[in-house]
């Protein structure tokens, strides 16, 4: 049935569409600002969320499962008829594509899910009006409130009349896994939202790596003023990319080398610093459908700082996962065998627990929040 009056008209406004990159899924482009334009997006809101959250453009993809390719004219009922939405948050430098086959996975492994993969935070073709924005704007609780309203713009959470409750499935990795710590509980309803950290950066426990961060995101932005130190970006540009892709396949460390050149220097100096300077405590202590997964031999997230952060702030250990890998301990590495193995086994595990948090939120859904 064609779903004439859903508040998810908007899905026909894609840029482009196509077939995704595992079998029988299909991917469509969108462009807050091209809906907006298009008139199906709300003008008002849609332009004073652009606004104050400091954007020019807010953009993403979805990936839905389909044994065919879904006709124009069923396409809105395809994606408003699910159990919920997978929304996967890349990290520092990257873009939607870094999540390579993750979200289609995930979306094959649970048919009545739908994927929404974005990009953020000044990166990708989501850019800051300002091109040295202030850390209001990019640091990681800025971009969950960012999240948070565009959620809200696009109407994928159950709206009035709805007979049940969609459950918005949030997994971010490094930068993004460091934002879904700040997602305000009051805002959503019982059992409505999940989330699921990767090498998360929040380095409220870990003085080392912050002052790393700091410095080296300040002297990103410093080229921005000063063409003539281009020659020394040239030398550090590689080791910065090798330290944050370690462990990577070869796609992943050419999509990032691809928006490092493209973004404007004083955005992602901005959003290193504002990751490295991040002094916000003001962390909802919310675990029942929140899960971390850490990997041992990451260069960029200390495993120690960050348990003794997350057992400060008593997130329990179940919800907790270590595993043998680096900063990309989903992707799978192309050159080190043993890497590649590791990583294969993560991949398989992100999706799994991205699953079983999807389900318990479901149950919680369908039996309500006891009280007593």
């Amino acid at each position: 049935m064609i779903a004439l009056t859903s508040t998810l008209n908007w899905v026909t406004g894609y840029l482009q569409r196509g077939e995704g990159r595992i079998p029988y899924t299909w991917t469509a482009d969108y462009s807050a600002l091209d809906l907006i334009q298009k008139g199906l997006l709300p003008a008002d809101e849609g332009y004073t969320f652009l606004k104050e959250c400091g954007l020019k453009d807010f953009c993403w993809q979805i990936i839905w499962p389909e044994d065919f390719e879904t006709p124009d004219e069923y396409l809105v009922s395809r994606i408003d008829q699910v159990q919920g939405y997978a929304i996967f948050v890349h990290g520092w430098t990257g873009n939607r594509l870094i999540w390579e086959d993750l979200p289609g996975m995930t979306v094959m492994a649970n048919r009545r899910l739908v994927a929404l993969s974005v990009d953020h935070n000044g990166f990708g073709r989501s850019i800051f009006t300002d091109h040295t924005p202030e850390m209001e704007h990019c640091n990681p609780p800025a971009a969950m409130r960012t999240l948070e309203r565009w959620v809200n713009l696009i109407r994928i959470r159950r709206q009035p009349g709805q007979p049940q409750t969609k459950v918005i499935n949030f997994i971010g990795h490094s930068m993004g896994g460091a934002t879904l710590f700040y997602l305000n509980p009051l805002v959503w309803n019982f059992g409505e939202v999940t989330r699921y950290a990767l090498a998360p950066a929040l380095l409220l426990e870990d003085d080392q790596h912050r002052n790393f961060y700091t410095a080296l995101g300040t002297g990103i932005g410093i080229l921005q003023r000063i063409p003539a130190l281009e020659f020394v970006e040239r030398l550090v540009k590689p080791r910065i990319l090798n330290t944050l892709c370690h462990g990577a396949s070869n796609d992943v460390k050419e999509f990032h080398s691809l928006q490092y050149d493209e973004t404007p220097r004083g955005i992602t100096g901005a959003t290193f610093v504002a990751m490295g300077q991040l002094r916000n405590w003001e962390i909802a202590r919310t675990w029942d459908l929140f899960r971390v997964m850490l990997g041992h031999r990451d260069p960029l997230v200390g495993l120690l700082p960050m348990m003794d952060m997350l057992s400060k702030m008593e997130v329990p250990a179940a919800n907790i996962h270590v595993v043998p890998g680096t900063h990309y301990m989903f992707s799978v590495c192309n050159d080190d065998p043993q890497i590649a193995f590791q990583h294969a086994q993560n991949r398989e595990l992100v999706v799994e627990d991205t699953l079983q948090l999807h389900d318990a939120a479901v149950r919680m859904t369908k039996e309500g929040q006891r009280v007593g």
